[in-house]
């Protein structure tokens, strides 16, 4: 167990049961890194395929974190559903591997602390250096942190509206993980509306990286003034999602996806008011897929996937 300064392990652990939280079990993915499932929204935090795995290839890879770590002293990082924290843990290792000098400023936004506090208190972060556990640990207890190399901010609360108070300062990240729950699950973060409060938090050579693939996402995130491309697939056939400001930051979609687009899986997700409950949410979507001009997804998934089960999400 890491050092927490004044916080000792007898009040860690105390901290931890005596907290709200969602029920959530411990699974080992292929990879040898542990996540959790989320009895609450029917979901593990990360693929079985590897979450650590995972981390690297649909969020820290695709932002180019070291690219930027490379050519400049400090950079940001925005972590939206920082959970058990590997996306974090990941990019600073990578970031630190290139330059061990570079000041990393990250907001981590999540809705319970105690996620974060169970990764720590399972020892999971402690496959990552002593300099990345240490100051994550801290981070999960205290909620900020700060060393030479780091400070951090745990932000718990709906990220609806904790990202909204980060827009009004201004933040400019040179990468942001989009995280939560899938869509259909978790649509209060997947909307045109969040993706547009996201977009005033990127830096102008910055990028979003997300493992959804959804047509909705995508769409939305292009209503919401981003360029999209496909990530490499990380553990299954269906690849991820990065999005920047710019078209010369992304290679085009390719005519799957594009076609993808074309049909009403595409209708995006809608929040005006940034409160509404995921039930409210959904039962808009299909209110406005069944209104829509666009073609029908089954033509589209006959064509393009036959019989897969892998299909990506209508």
């Amino acid at each position: 167990m890491p050092a927490f300064g004044m916080l000792g392990v007898a009040r860690f652990k105390a901290q931890l049961h005596t907290r709200e939280t969602t029920p959530v079990k411990p699974y080992l993915t292929a990879d040898g890194s542990y996540t959790f499932f989320s009895d609450t929204f029917g979901e593990s935090f990360h693929s079985y395929s590897g979450a650590r795995q995972e981390a690297l290839g649909k969020f820290v890879a695709p932002t180019r974190l070291t690219d930027c770590a490379t050519q400049a002293s400090s950079l940001c990082l925005l972590d939206v559903c920082y959970g058990l924290g590997y996306n974090t843990a990941a990019a600073l290792e990578m970031i630190w591997q290139v330059n061990p000098s570079c000041h990393v400023l990250v907001w981590a936004l999540e809705l319970e602390a105690a996620v974060p506090l169970a990764a720590v208190a399972q020892g999971w972060l402690s496959s990552w250096p002593q300099s990345i556990e240490t100051p994550l640990a801290t981070l999960a207890a205290t909620h900020q942190v700060q060393t030479p190399t780091l400070e951090a901010h745990l932000i718990l609360g709906d990220a609806r509206q904790t990202l909204s108070a980060l827009v009004n300062q201004g933040i400019q990240a040179q990468g942001i993980f989009l995280d939560p729950f899938s869509p259909p699950r978790c649509p209060q973060l997947w909307t045109v509306e969040f993706f547009q409060l996201l977009r005033r938090c990127l830096a102008p050579q910055g990028r979003l990286a997300t493992y959804s693939c959804a047509a909705a996402v995508r769409a939305g995130l292009i209503e919401a003034g981003f360029w999209v491309t496909e990530s490499p697939p990380v553990g299954r056939r269906s690849p991820g999602t990065v999005a920047a400001l710019t078209q010369s930051e992304v290679l085009p979609l390719s005519l799957q996806a594009q076609e993808h687009l074309q049909t009403r899986a595409a209708v995006p997700y809608r929040d005006a008011t940034g409160q509404d409950a995921a039930a409210e949410i959904v039962q808009r979507r299909q209110q406005e897929q069944q209104n829509s001009p666009l073609a029908s997804t089954q033509a589209w998934k006959k064509r393009w996937l036959g019989n897969s089960s892998a299909s990506p999400s209508t």
